[in-house]
């Protein structure tokens, strides 16, 4: 698949390259460009339609265009999407927010997840006065979360950061003990693959609170989807910050960091600011999320067909167990481990031209607006698709 001639590395979004999605080399039989979506289904730039389990990298919780956030996004639009003040759905949004997230007691708004947390690590190098950051996960581009790889970020700025083990609870504490009164902050996000151990993060609330350090998690994905307030409201083991993003405006874009009045208050003391950060449109479709939470239980609905999702790539994995090493994540997003990349690429390749898109690495993420039976039709297909590919390379035992 030829690139782009105008978008360097044909697209702005990096996890949406043909190359990230289906592999190097795959050709025109799989979709390159979409036209529109609904639901949990997607038309790509020739028409045809797919199953959808990327769902917009997760930013979609309810599924494409639900009519109560189309509404309330319209309606904004109407109302001139940004003027000279601050709009009223500001306050009301942030309310409602620490409402429902009662460890979170002030909230600033950004327009995405990446600068959202490097607002909340600016808040804590503030509140703190000190530099040094711990992380694990994924917490986007911007240079204080990347390593030796990324070119182009100053050796100085990469020495203030150090990469965090997922749920070693051993080697955090040494890693926060050591760092000592050089560490402002530690960022995670609670959910790798599989979902913390509770233990973990009490062992980073516990560190950080002794090391005088700001506890972070990054619940862009997990927010609206594991629950409301994410793994921070299913632990019951709170952050002093917390960055949500990604579902909390159903694709929308918009972010926030959120937390204790005492670390909020840091934003008088430094500067975190955007022309964007108040348009209308996106608070306005936040709210209707809200209210879509607060009538239906969807984050109920997700776990159960999450969970039949789950259940079924686990039999997958049994069948075809030459191809398929595991199943990794949790109900609401999960996918498959393969033995190798050609069997990823065949399989991602094989589900597209049948309609299907699933994700081939981290993660694949069910909505509210799928049901039983696109379950069921997606195992099927990656059933078919599996016997397709062990078939042609051979492999014993499916």
């Amino acid at each position: 698949m030829s690139d782009s001639p105008r978008v360097p590395g044909f697209t702005s979004t990096g996890s949406k390259r043909p190359e990230a999605l289906f592999g190097a080399g795959a050709g025109p039989s799989v979709p390159a460009r979409m036209s529109r979506a609904s639901g949990c289904r997607v038309w790509d730039a020739r028409g045809r339609e797919y199953l959808d389990f990327l769902m917009g990298l997760g930013a979609v919780a309810l599924g494409y265009a639900h009519p109560d956030v189309t509404r309330a996004a319209t309606e904004a639009i109407g109302a001139g999407v940004v003027g000279p003040l601050p709009p009223v759905d500001e306050e009301a949004l942030a309310g409602e927010l620490c409402e429902r997230m009662p460890w979170m007691e002030r909230v600033r708004f950004l327009k995405t997840g990446a600068e959202a947390v490097a607002a909340a690590v600016r808040l804590a190098r503030v509140a703190t006065g000190r530099e040094f950051v711990l992380s694990c996960g994924y917490h986007g581009w911007l240079d204080w979360s990347q390593g030796a790889g990324a070119d182009g970020v100053p050796r100085a700025v990469r020495g203030l950061h150090a990469e965090l083990p997922f749920n070693d609870v051993e080697r955090a504490r040494e890693q926060i003990r050591a760092a000592g009164p050089q560490l402002a902050a530690v960022v995670v996000e609670p959910l790798v693959v599989s979902e913390a151990r509770r233990e973990w993060l009490q062992t980073l609330r516990a560190e950080c609170t002794k090391a005088g350090a700001v506890l972070i998690y990054d619940e862009i994905k997990t927010a609206f989807r594991v629950a409301v307030g994410g793994v921070a409201e299913k632990s019951g083991v709170h952050p002093d910050l917390m960055v949500l993003g990604k579902a909390m405006a159903n694709g929308f874009p918009l972010a926030a960091v959120g937390g204790s009045r005492d670390v909020m208050d840091a934003v008088s003391r430094t500067w975190i600011s955007s022309t964007l950060a108040t348009e209308l449109v996106g608070l306005a479709a936040a709210r209707a999320v809200l209210g879509v939470f607060a009538r239906e239980n969807v984050c109920a609905h997700l776990h159960r067909v999450g969970t039949r999702l789950f259940h079924g790539l686990h039999e997958l994995q049994r069948r075809h167990a030459p191809l398929v090493t595991g199943v990794a994540g949790v109900a609401e997003m999960s996918f498959l481990h393969y033995v190798n990349d050609e069997v990823s690429r065949a399989v991602a390749i094989g589900c597209a031209e049948r309609g299907l898109l699933f994700k081939r690495t981290a993660y694949n993420f069910v909505s509210l607006a799928h049901q039983d039976g696109d379950v069921d039709r997606a195992l099927e297909t990656l059933n078919a698709v599996l016997a397709e590919v062990a078939a042609r390379l051979g492999a014993p035992g499916t």
